[in-house]
């Protein structure tokens, strides 16, 4: 079981494993041992609240494919339970930054000594433009 929040958790059956062979060097060793892994959760069938999984499924991440399954591939660690661990863990603040209340935006109005600085910025701009001009004799 994983624990997103403390209120929030994922069964086992809602994450699926699959041990891969890791890309890259790795000595003698790499092309005998599946060390890589590839966790596959699918947002929809998920027990997460229906809030939660429309934010997941409105992020633009490419570790999240248009059937709404995320993968993530983790390959960093030698052993195979390194890579579960660090898959879990970003999962984890995948579904993190999904539970986290969206901040609404306040409009604000420009304060009136920052518009007659803006204005003004612009007459002296247009003042040192004019002065580019040629010479009429």
């Amino acid at each position: 079981m994983l624990e997103i929040t403390e209120n929030i958790h994922l069964a086992d059956w809602e994450i699926e494993f699959q041990a891969i062979r890791a890309q890259g060097a790795g000595g003698q060793n790499v092309n005998k041992v599946a060390s890589a892994v590839h966790l596959r959760f699918d947002i929809q069938r998920s027990s997460l609240l229906p809030i939660y999984k429309e934010r997941l499924l409105s992020y633009s991440d490419q570790r999240i494919t248009q059937d709404g399954v995320v993968v993530i591939k983790a390959q960093r660690f030698r052993t195979l339970e390194m890579n579960k661990e660090d898959a879990l863990q970003r999962l984890k603040e995948l579904i993190q930054e999904a539970t986290k209340p969206v901040k609404l935006r306040r409009a604000t109005k420009p304060t009136k000594g920052s518009q007659r600085r803006r204005v003004d910025e612009k007459t002296q701009r247009g003042k040192t433009k004019t002065l580019r001009n040629k010479v009429d004799f």
